[in-house]
């Protein structure tokens, strides 16, 4: 398996030129970020129909040859040092055995087969040829530990024939195995014939073409005791940390936190690959084991969001199965008290605990109709005339069809996130996330009107009641850009916080505007805080949040405002004037809706109770009796009633469960329109059905598919990825209070008088 050299007494693997990449101390890693779908961490290995993850394996050194500096010299390609070579990789991740590892469960109440009837080499699944490999090659480099190897080679053979009778679905307790115990044994004291060698290197690198937008890179999961990687602002050129225990690491962007990028880092001398002991979590200053059921939930996201053949593909006409592929790959973890347990078969393990394959009913839309249209920024969608991805869909919510996609083909749109519309619903502002420009569109026609630049990463636009100027939080910087009414041009800057050579920008994210016009708040992303700016002298003060506040809401009367604390589990309520939040039945200034409450990170959900996690978009609707939170984490949406605080249910969502945003039903009261970025459809959310006020009923009335149909008019042919990218959602006429008033005629007609004045 393994080409054997030798430099000095060190064992060597060499690299052809063909290989595919791992990092082998001090071999690097290079992801290169771009704006393609699902690779935006572009490892240059393509595992599983992503490109998002890269294999590295901490070297085992049977001398001292690293003492004092001295590193053996590396020919071009550079050298795995008593490691794997490069072209192994995707063995290590069995990429060779996909057809035969993948999809063993076909009924979701079934459990798989036993690992000997797979039909596939025991050593070859469980990654026992590679440990092998390094047991040899220790036992060449030093003389002395040939008995020690001998030992575990004996020991690999006896634990491969008890695995052969153990489920492939299942964790398996390696200290229940009296074979295993004594095969860690084994390793263990070979280990100490082998000490570990140099980190390995991961490298990030941003440029041109491959991103025309910034970014910054923070850990999302490290290994205890191994470095924490975070950059204080977005950023275009080259960074690197070290990769320097062995376990798994993740990394997204904060600005765009869907892009995701993971490395696995082995240790040569353990069985399957390790996720690490424990594990830190950038939410809530965690640590847990590497078992938890937090990190088996964001790893499950990892590749459901990084890898698009894993998207959720819905029809209005029939039902289809949904089985999203993992990795079959032997993965040791490690339970609470320091166990080690190795799930033999990745893909089979999440089969059974997340019961894929699951099936997706036709949808159906909702049987009252809305007012209008709605639109949706499918972000993810992919046309033949431009470089970039992502539409405006509309959906006529009279008749539940998707009229019109707008994708900017003739000015390469790239990456649409958020719209908003003028008070004469003449035009829709698009913003450009992925790049530094706003885009205004003819409503009606689809044409292209004017695009004007803003700064880098603009990620929400809202207009001022008071002026109709159009406001633009730039994400990857400090301030909200004002535009004058139909953007024709840029009439002022409006900071957000502290700006300076040396101060840490802010980026904003999804702002608000109150219904007057006077004030907006800013969820900063950067230094986890809000501000509020006073729009008529320019000037902002803070307000604290939790981790990573991303989105906001606000209530219709002004009393107070809510931001979506992505990485806190949380949302953080903050008065305008008098004490308006609700904490234990009592008003006050600031207050934390919990959203873990019924979540334990390690052992999962407390029954069917809800909980949220990763939250986004969190409307407050027109009318002030609901908030709907997006949980991208959960698959939910939290249902929360303003006049205390207090989570009431939730309500499902699809894979990255994203935007929401409210319009009118039809003959009074309101739907939230729910976006998903990673699936073609969007629920619509009846808050009071009945009518009677009491918002504990809330239910999805119904849902849409979001692909173009033979009727929808579009100026560009859509090649890939139909409906997909569900992101900012714009329901029009505009009937959030300040807006509702303004309602231009030949739509005032379709609302009743309680639409037009919300809240009295």
């Amino acid at each position: 398996m393994l080409a054997i050299g030798a430099v000095g007494a060190s064992a060597v693997a060499a690299v052809p030129a063909t290989a595919l990449p791992v990092g082998v101390g001090p071999v690097p890693i290079t992801f290169n970020l771009n704006d393609s779908n699902g690779n935006w961490f572009d490892s240059g290995l393509e595992l599983f129909g992503g490109k998002s993850l890269a294999v590295a394996e901490l070297p085992r050194l049977g001398t001292t040859a690293l003492d004092g500096g001295i590193i053996p010299k590396l020919p071009d390609l550079g050298l795995g040092l008593g490691g794997l070579a490069p072209q192994e990789s995707g063995g290590l991740m069995n990429l060779n055995l996909v057809d035969s590892l993948t999809g063993l469960v076909k009924d979701a109440t079934k459990s798989a087969p036993l690992l000997g009837e797979t039909g596939v080499n025991l050593g070859e699944m469980l990654n026992l040829d590679s440990t092998l490999s390094a047991v040899k090659s220790i036992a060449g480099a030093k003389p002395e530990a040939a008995a020690a190897a001998g030992k575990a080679e004996g020991l690999l053979g006896q634990f491969s024939s008890v695995m052969a009778g153990l489920p492939a679905d299942a964790p398996i307790s390696l200290n229940s195995l009296p074979v295993g115990l004594d095969l860690q044994k084994a390793l263990d004291d070979l280990a100490t014939f082998a000490v570990k060698g140099p980190a390995v290197t991961a490298n990030f690198k941003i440029e041109d073409p491959a991103s025309e937008s910034l970014h910054d890179i923070t850990s999302l999961i490290w290994p205890e005791n191994a470095p924490y990687f975070e950059q204080m602002g977005a950023f275009a050129g080259e960074d690197s940390t070290q990769l320097t225990e062995p376990g798994l690491y993740a990394w997204t962007c904060t600005i765009h936190p869907y892009m995701l990028g993971a490395t696995v880092v082995d240790d040569p001398l353990t069985i399957g690959l390790d996720f690490g002991k424990s594990l830190k979590v950038n939410s809530r200053n965690m640590t847990v084991p590497s078992s938890a059921d937090v990190i088996q939930q964001l790893v499950r996201s990892f590749f459901t969001i990084t890898v698009p053949d894993n998207w959720q593909k819905y029809s209005a006409t029939e039902s289809s199965s949904w089985n999203p592929l993992f990795p079959p790959a032997p993965i040791l973890q490690y339970d609470e008290n320091g166990n080690p347990l190795l799930i033999p078969i990745l893909d089979a393990y999440y089969d059974k605990k997340f019961n894929y394959p699951k099936t997706l009913d036709a949808l159906t839309p909702p049987k009252t109709p809305g007012v209008g249209e709605v639109w949706i920024d499918t972000q993810m969608e992919e046309y033949a005339g431009k470089d970039y991805v992502g539409a405006a869909t509309k959906v006529n919510v009279e008749n539940w069809k998707v009229d019109r996609k707008i994708s900017g083909s003739s000015i390469n749109l790239n990456n649409p996130h958020n719209m908003w519309t003028d008070k004469d619903y003449k035009y829709l502002y698009q913003t450009q996330w992925f790049d530094d420009e706003l885009s205004v569109f003819d409503r009606d026609t689809g044409a292209h009107v004017r695009t004007v630049e803003v700064g880098p990463d603009p990620s929400h636009v809202m207009t001022r009641t008071d002026t109709d100027q159009v406001q633009v939080a730039i994400n990857g910087g400090t301030d909200v850009v004002e535009l004058s009414p139909g953007a024709t041009k840029i009439d002022r800057r409006i900071p957000v916080g502290p700006m300076g050579a040396n101060m840490a920008p802010q980026h904003p994210h999804a702002f608000w505007l109150s219904g007057d016009g006077k004030t907006t708040i800013t969820p900063n992303v950067n230094p986890y805080d809000a501000s509020v700016v006073d729009n008529e002298t320019g000037t902002w003060k803070k307000e604290p949040t939790g981790e990573l506040p991303i989105a906001s809401g606000m209530m219709s009367d002004q009393s107070k405002f809510y931001m979506a604390d992505f990485l806190g589990a949380s949302i953080s309520c903050v008065s305008l004037a008098e004490d308006a939040c609700m904490q234990d039945g009592k008003a006050v200034h600031n207050s934390s809706i919990n959203l873990w409450e019924n979540y334990d990170p390690v052992a999962g959900r407390d029954g069917t109770k809800p909980w949220g996690g990763l939250t986004i978009q969190l409307p407050v609707s027109p009318d002030d009796k609901a908030l709907l939170a997006a949980n991208t984490f959960s698959g939910t949406v939290s249902v929360i009633d303003p006049k205390t605080d207090k989570v009431l249910k939730e309500l499902p969502c699809n894979a990255g469960c994203h935007g929401i945003n409210f319009g009118a039903k039809k003959g009074g009261g309101y739907y939230g329109y729910v976006s998903n970025k990673f699936s073609n459809a969007a629920q619509v959310i009846d808050i009071d059905p009945n009518g009677d006020g009491n918002i504990s009923d809330a239910a999805i009335a119904g849902q849409l598919v979001l692909n173009q149909t033979a009727d929808t008019k579009m100026e560009d042919t859509l090649t890939g990825q139909s409906g997909m990218g569900g992101q900012g959602v714009l329901p029009i006429p505009l009937v959030y209070n300040g807006w509702s008033q303004q309602v231009p005629a030949g739509w005032r007609e379709k609302l009743t008088p309680e639409q037009l004045n919300p809240i009295g």
